[in-house]
Formats: C-alpha cells, structure tokens, sequence
C-alpha cells in the first residue's frame, strides 16, 4: 500500500524483523495467525498506513551550534584550508573577534575542549594551539582542577601616552581603583644614565622610589623612579604609596608637563616574576621616561615594567604641522 500524502519516512536500512520479507515486512510473534499477515503493534497503532514513521536523518555535513558558546552567531564560522592561512589563527581570530565586541565578556566560561572543537569541526589539539594562542595574548585565562577550564579573561588596561597622566589618573579614566605598595624608598648616588636624563652629576644624590602598582588590588606595573634629591628635598619623609605626581605639585609646585618615553619588550626575571605575580620568562614592558616640567627641566628618571597580560600601550598620531 502506497503511503498516504505528507508521511515521513526515514531512509534506514531494514531492520531485523523485515529481511527476507519481499514486502519488507515480517510477521512478528504478535502477527501470527493473522489472515492478512499483519497486525498493529504499539506503534503502529492508528497509522493509516499501517507504517509507523521514522525520524527523518539529520543531514550530512550539517553542524549545530553549540548553546554554550554565548554569542549571536548560531553557527561556526567557515574555515578556509589551503596554503597561505592556518586553521587555528583563524578560530583564534575569529574568537577573538567575538570578545572584543562583547559577545563574549569577562568571566564567561568557554565550552570543553571536545564540545568546541566539535563546533569548528577541528582537531582537538588545533583548537588547544587557538587557546594557547588567546592565553598568551591575555584574552582568555586558562586553569586546571574540577572547576578549571577556560574563561574570558577582564579587558587589558590601556596605557595612553599620548598625554601624560600619571597612572592613578590613568585608573580613574577606567573606573578602576588604584594603589600602590611600596618595595624600598632610599637615596642613592645616580649612576650615568639617571645623571644624563636629570642633568645632574654622576654620583649626586637621587631618590630612588620602587613601588609595585595595583589596579583594583592586583599588581600590574614595577616602578623604579628616581628624583633629584636637592630638587626635592625631604620627599622621602612622605607618604609614597599615592600618585606622586600629585605629591610634586602639591608640595614643590611642580607637575611634569612633558617626557620622552620608550618601549621595550622584555621578559620577567626572577625578582620582577615574584613581585608582578608572573612566571619566570613572561612577556613584560619596559617604559623608560624621562619626565620634564614646564620650563623644560628634567623632574623624574623612570623605568617602568608592566604586565604584558595586563595592559596594551595606545599612542595617537597626528599629521606633522610641517615637513621634516
């Protein structure tokens, strides 16, 4: 008998009670005995067409979207394999990509391993390089244990030297709370390069001020700042664990107003692993700056290192008001 218009039928093989039947029925035990060799059992009860219907098979090389991923995108994106691209820079684009327009925000937990190389339709250990990849950029914080996994890591702090500002103001513009711990405050004898930088004598007398800053209580930067100490004379009697730029004004007057600054990148040795809470051999970066007043005298020698994980240095350019 035809099947009756509108019935889904699945396209499977038969099954063990239908070989050898011509039809592609055979008589079960309940069917025996049966003039017409064939009898209703529970599931084809009420069927018209004496068939029960079968699910429809999903179709092949379709991928659904994974609902713990919380973004808008319901399905993963196209993966390009050929020379020139590499599949795990792509998921790890395309990842980041989703974080950086909020899809996905700080704190939210990504699927396991296995759940989302699934979704991408990739290997585990390329989806692993993706991550490693995100980690070391700071973007995703991966731990271990029962409830390890990986997690949408908080934005990186952005350190704008276009404008001088120290970095308690630099905080606020964030919302976020500074402060500041305090490692050793001393005078010392300047060396060569603090010398040229402060237009001072080698071997005159510096303050040397090493302090870790923290943003919202976790360190970010090691400062090592030095100060002409007949320029500024009883700071050190001070407290030291706020903005000092603030204290220069306040007490002496004086605010930096300009200052030459350069970036390195560098890794953390043993000390700046230990007081920055990072390994041995992560990525830091040194901002050197020399600090000048107004009037083009040189207030500060500094030499700072921050978290390479934490913080993004941006910088303005504007065309040149002549040629050069």
């Amino acid at each position: 008998m035809p099947p009756s218009s509108g019935e889904v039928w699945g396209g499977g093989p038969p099954g063990p009670a239908q070989r050898g039947d011509p039809g592609g029925r055979a008589p079960g035990p309940a069917q025996r005995g049966d003039p017409g060799g064939r009898a209703p059992g529970p599931a084809q009860r009420g069927d018209p067409g004496g068939r029960p219907p079968r699910p429809a098979r999903p179709r092949a090389g379709r991928r659904r979207a994974w609902p713990a991923l919380r973004t808008s995108a319901r399905q993963p994106p196209d993966i390009v394999r050929g020379p020139g691209t590499t599949v795990h820079a792509q998921i790890e684009d395309w990842l980041a990509g989703q974080i950086a327009a909020g899809a996905l925000v700080p704190g939210d937990r990504l699927p396991t391993e296995q759940d989302l190389a699934a979704w991408f339709g990739v290997s585990r250990m390329t989806l692993r390089h993706a991550l490693a990849e995100l980690a070391r950029r700071g973007l995703v914080t991966r731990t271990v244990g029962r409830h390890g996994g990986t997690f949408v890591a908080a934005p990186k702090l952005e350190q704008d030297l276009t404008t001088l500002a120290g970095f308690s103001e630099q905080l606020r513009r964030h919302g976020m709370v500074a402060g500041a711990r305090v490692l050793t405050a001393s005078q010392r004898p300047a060396g060569p390069a603090a010398g040229a930088a402060l237009h001072i004598g080698e071997g005159d007398p510096v303050y040397e001020v090493r302090r870790i800053r923290l943003a919202d209580g976790r360190p970010i930067v090691l400062e090592r700042s030095l100060f002409p100490a007949d320029r500024f004379a009883g700071m050190l009697e001070c407290r030291l664990d706020g903005s000092l730029y603030e204290l220069l004004e306040v007490r002496y007057g004086l605010r930096p107003h300009r200052a030459r600054e350069s970036l390195e990148p560098v890794t953390a040795g043993v000390r700046e692993a230990e007081a920055l809470e990072v390994a041995q051999g992560d990525p830091l970066m040194l901002v050197e700056r020399t600090a000048y007043a107004r009037s083009g005298e040189p207030l500060e020698f500094a030499r700072d290192l921050f978290r390479g994980d934490r913080t993004r240095v941006v910088v303005w350019t504007s065309e040149l008001a002549g040629d050069m």
